[in-house]
């Protein structure tokens, strides 16, 4: 049987997402941004909270391990480093399987935005949670990790099947798309903005997307690409990948 995946609005710009595998009932919580929301989403749907998988330590994404912990007893896995802020009673690392009933996820090390920071793939329904290191039309900001490390987490990412839907953390599609048009004027690129500005515009969200979608219009898998335009002509695919990132960084759009 599938898994269901539930999304919902959480913080300012967060999404979360509870999952459940149908074969047994059994739910987790994609990262906690906020307890409330997600206590109160699970109320709603009436659902039990039995896991918890982190994806890397900032505090929109584990601060509420502690609440949800003492107040449903769940098990909360995740990287190493999410004990800098919070609780974690299972640590895993790339290539570990993590199951939720019958539903197995396979884990990714996608270093970069984090040390440590990881993502869950569920090959059978075609399913990853990315949390911040790919985005809809972007990546996360490299807060400890290195281009190189990005590039390659990156890379594993986009080899994961094209029909694999993606849910990353966030709702930045919009202005990753202002941005991606200063570097990119691909008519891929041109129509999906359209219809992402049109989205925002009716209140809908834009995330999940898809491998596919994103190998296909994303400037930070499309770096390679657009190496000239951003002054990284001949360099290592990594090295235009950095200057993909960096004109995001200085980007005022």
């Amino acid at each position: 049987m599938p898994l269901t995946v539930h999304q919902f609005p959480c913080l300012s710009d967060n999404y979360g997402f509870l999952i459940r595998d149908e074969a047994t009932g059994l739910t987790a919580c994609i990262d906690t941004p906020e307890a409330g929301a997600i206590l109160r989403q699970l109320e709603e749907l009436g659902w039990d909270l039995d896991f918890v998988f982190n994806t890397h330590w900032h505090p929109d994404h584990a601060g509420g391990n502690a609440d949800l912990k003492a107040i449903t007893g769940c098990t909360i896995v995740g990287p190493g480093e999410v004990t800098r802020i919070a609780p974690l009673d299972r640590e895993v690392v790339d290539g570990d399987i993590v199951e939720l009933g019958e539903t197995r996820f396979r884990v990714l090390d996608t270093g970069g935005h984090t040390l440590g920071h990881i993502a869950y793939f569920d090959a059978a329904d075609r399913i990853a949670f990315v949390g911040d290191t790919l985005f809809a039309l972007g990546c996360g900001r490299l807060f400890e990790g290195t281009p190189e490390q990005m590039w390659t987490s990156l890379q594993k990412i986009a080899a994961l099947p094209d029909d694999t839907t993606v849910y990353c953390a966030h709702e930045y599609t919009a202005s990753n798309a202002r941005f991606a048009l200063s570097v990119d004027d691909s008519k891929a690129l041109k129509d999906r903005a359209a219809q992402i500005f049109s989205a925002r515009e009716r209140g809908e969200w834009t995330v999940p997307t898809t491998i596919g979608l994103e190998k296909a219009t994303n400037p930070f898998l499309r770096a390679p690409q657009l190496a000239a335009r951003v002054g990284a002509a001949g360099e290592p695919d990594f090295k235009a990948f950095a200057a993909v990132r960096e004109a995001k960084d200085n980007f005022k759009g």
